[in-house]
């Protein structure tokens, strides 16, 4: 049976009032600086060190020997100055080329592709008689390489032994010819046609083992082009002017047919008015037109008189008539009767009726009065022969209208067909002009012999190959040399994402960082009571130490569990170490070993497993008869004993929270719980809420840095009190300076002398 479960006391200010979130600690942390420093990246190269050399040697080798056996290239450039089909167009003559806008870039592509194009290229190979160059009909000597030069060497110490016997060659045959398309390939292979940004210039190199003929293929290739672009122009504008040419002459004919059938339509049709020169119907009809408004305005104007004059019969005085009235012939008769009327009064005034003066005045009188009335059916006469005369001028002028709108009627059916013709001899007396004005503008164009294309600057011999040689090749090889050797070693440190510096685990990991631990060659379990462990690593436990009595201040018992992401990172080494510094410091500690599924504890403490925790925990035996003693009298242990059915189960149950609780108010200063691993079983998670911290033991450059961050997470789901990472197995020989920077071990070392 267990011991009964002893009741809590209240805990001290230092455990209890402040609970640090997990993964922090109540003091501040000491956080690196994130940034990447120099020193990592050459303790990266450190680190690879033999490989860099390794892959320095072998590719610095490499070029160095492709660098000298590689045939020496010369280059030739010369420079062209294209510009648009505008820049020929004659000033003045308006054509295709200057009406309207076109995109040059494709253009300009086009003749960068013309330019290492198989047709002008074929016309270059032809006139520099590309077949008879060695570079290109295969008989100049091949490139030396390492083995042709180990042949050339037993070659010739063999001759110097025995003597070749003379080869007759045989003559080549009359119908053989090169490749042509061959040489066309070859030479384009050798062409680089670059733009000259900003401007319309063009660079054209040409590369050859031979200085002179790399100028020579360079200064042919372009003034080719030059002569070329000259005559595809001059065989456009040739070819535009001979089918001109034929159009002319069949539009010529057109116009002729076209004006020779008008002029047959109005004689056939006895229509010369159809001519709007010539148009005397229309005239003629709008003169008639013309008088017969007048002539109807007219008889209007005297048929309103007429009507006036004949209402004198009705018993109007012809005096209201103001055409009467004021028609000259009847005012003299008037006047004069007027005067014998005043005449007669005067002398009725003085004698009678029958005095002769008064019968004088009457005659007169009865003459006058005759002579008016004549007067007056004179005018009234004259008004009806007036209107009359109006009256048949109007009719007359409305016949002649008609027949003439009878003549306008027909001309206009006759015009119909005749404008057809009219508009078609037209349109071809405008085509012709367009085609006679363009044939002369493409005669003056052709005959200026403008290109577009010139050649700025031709081709010199160069001087110097463009393949590197000599000092060079040295140094082109060093360079290339160093960056593969550089870029291996990077490159493997970055596919390498395990765990291996301490700012791994700050940075990566985001926990902080409690120590490193050194790996001891030879010896599975290395403890600190042991003889042989080496200085260091000893060091690296008191650091340790240190660090967790910095963490975990205050009295009362510390509980701390250490596990790992994963098993052999040395979890179960480590949590016996730290126990062992512990109690070297002078604290009293508890080891218990939790993992109860492959206990291991109990090895390296030389301790026995018979009975341990998990009888505790099913209530098969008391802590005080488990509890086992160790070499160092303030250090006990708590094996795990024999393995249950159930671990997880036992670790999760009240009595394991009640044997914790009586524990921490025991005597111990420190408990140390080994539990299995966090992504094997969930033991270590079971029991991090309850206690004062979690310690993960990470194996230097074993854990990949995905699996401790799942590790980590899952831990800190449970919300631990304080969550810290131990860097163990680090390997310090191997990589010395790698490590150094981070802890400081040449001065361990250095006072791991002092002390023998």
């Amino acid at each position: 049976m267990h011991e009964p479960a002893v009741p809590a006391p209240p805990r001290s200010s230092s455990t209890t009032t402040t609970t640090p979130a997990p993964g922090v600690s109540g003091t501040s942390q000491f956080v690196p600086e994130g940034e990447v420093h120099l020193l990592d990246r050459l303790a990266v190269l450190y680190r690879y060190r033999r490989l860099c050399v390794t892959v320095f040697i072998l590719s610095t080798a490499a070029m160095i020997i492709q660098g000298y056996t590689t045939v020496q290239m010369y280059q030739a450039l010369a420079r062209l100055e294209i510009n648009d089909e505008r820049s020929t167009a004659v000033p003045g003559l308006s054509n295709d080329q200057n009406t309207y806008y076109e995109d040059p870039e494709p253009y300009f592509s086009t003749q960068h592709k013309i330019l290492k194009g198989r047709d002008l290229t074929r016309r270059v190979v032809r006139k520099l008689h590309l077949e008879t160059v060695p570079e290109f009909n295969g008989t100049a000597a091949p490139p030396p390489t390492p083995i042709t030069m180990l042949q050339g060497l037993e070659s010739r110490l063999i001759a110097l032994v025995r003597p070749a016997a003379a080869v007759q060659q045989e003559p080549p045959k009359v119908d053989e010819s090169s490749d042509e398309s061959g040489l066309v390939s070859s030479f384009i292979g050798r062409v680089e046609v670059q733009p000259v940004r900003g401007s319309h210039l063009v660079d054209v190199t040409f590369t050859s083992q031979v200085p002179k003929f790399a100028a020579t293929a360079a200064n042919a290739l372009v003034d080719e082009y030059v002569d070329q672009n000259l005559q595809v122009k001059l065989q456009s504008t040739q070819g535009m002017l001979d089918w001109l040419e034929r159009e002319l002459g069949g539009q010529q004919k057109k116009v002729e047919d076209s004006e020779r059938g008008l002029a047959q339509y109005r004689e056939r049709e006895n229509a010369l008015s159809l001519d709007e020169k010539q148009n005397i119907v229309l005239s003629r009809l709008n003169q008639l037109n013309d008088a017969a408004t007048r002539a109807r305005t007219t008889r209007v104007q005297k048929e309103s008189l007429y009507n006036q004059v004949k209402s004198i019969s009705s018993g109007t005085t012809p005096d209201a008539i103001p055409i009467i009235s004021q028609n000259p012939t009847v005012q003299s008769a008037k006047s004069k009767l007027t005067a014998l009327q005043a005449e007669k009064v005067k002398l009725l005034d003085r004698y009678g009726e029958k005095h002769p003066q008064v019968v004088q005045v009457n005659n007169g009188l009865a003459d006058a009065q005759r002579q008016y009335d004549l007067a007056v059916s004179g005018a009234m006469q004259s008004v009806r022969n007036e209107y009359e005369a109006a009256l048949i001028e109007e009719r007359s002028l409305s016949q002649n209208l008609e027949g003439a709108k009878t003549e306008a009627t027909d001309l206009n059916r006759k015009g119909i067909g005749y404008g057809v013709m009219e508009r078609e001899a037209k349109s071809n007396r405008e085509v012709y002009q367009s085609l006679l004005t363009r044939e002369k503008e493409l005669r003056v164009s052709a005959n200026s012999r403008t290109n577009n294309v010139r050649v700025i600057d031709h081709a010199e011999v160069p001087r110097a190959p463009v393949t590197p040689g000599g000092r060079r090749t040295w140094l082109i090889s060093v360079v290339v040399g160093l960056a593969l050797s550089i870029a291996v070693a990077l490159g493997l440190d970055y596919m390498n994402d395990t765990i291996k510096t301490p700012e791994d685990v700050t940075r990566r990991l985001k926990l902080p960082f409690l120590g490193l631990v050194p790996s001891v060659r030879g010896d599975k379990h290395p403890l600190l009571a042991s003889s042989h462990v080496p200085h260091d690593f000893g060091e690296s436990f008191r650091a340790l130490r240190t660090t967790l009595l910095s963490k975990y201040p205050g009295d009362g018992t510390k509980i701390v569990i250490v596990t790992s992401a994963q098993p052999l990172e040395g979890k179960t080494t480590t949590a016996a170490n730290i126990a062992m510094a512990l109690a070297y410091g002078g604290a009293r500690v508890l080891l218990i070993d939790a993992d109860m599924r492959r206990p291991g504890l109990h090895r390296p403490l030389r301790l026995t497993n018979e009975r341990g925790l998990s009888q505790v925990l099913i209530g098969q035996a008391r802590v005080r008869d488990v509890i086992q003693r160790t070499v160092d009298p303030n250090l006990l242990a708590i094996t795990a004993g024999r393995t249950p059915p159930n671990p997880s189960e036992l670790l999760s149950s009240e009595r394991m929270k009640t044997l914790l609780t009586n524990l921490a108010h025991g005597p111990f200063d420190w408990i140390i719980i080994d539990t299995p691993p966090v992504l094997a079983v969930t033991d270590a998670v079971i029991l991090a809420p309850i206690v004062t911290g979690v310690t993960f033991v990470i194996g230097a450059e074993m854990t990949r840095r995905r699996l401790a961050e799942r590790a980590i997470d899952t831990v800190l789901q449970s919300r631990p009190r304080y969550t810290g990472a131990v860097l163990n197995k680090v390997d310090f020989a191997k990589n010395k300076y790698y490590y150094s920077r981070y802890y400081g071990h040449q001065y361990k070392n250095y006072y791991a002398e002092a002390a023998l």
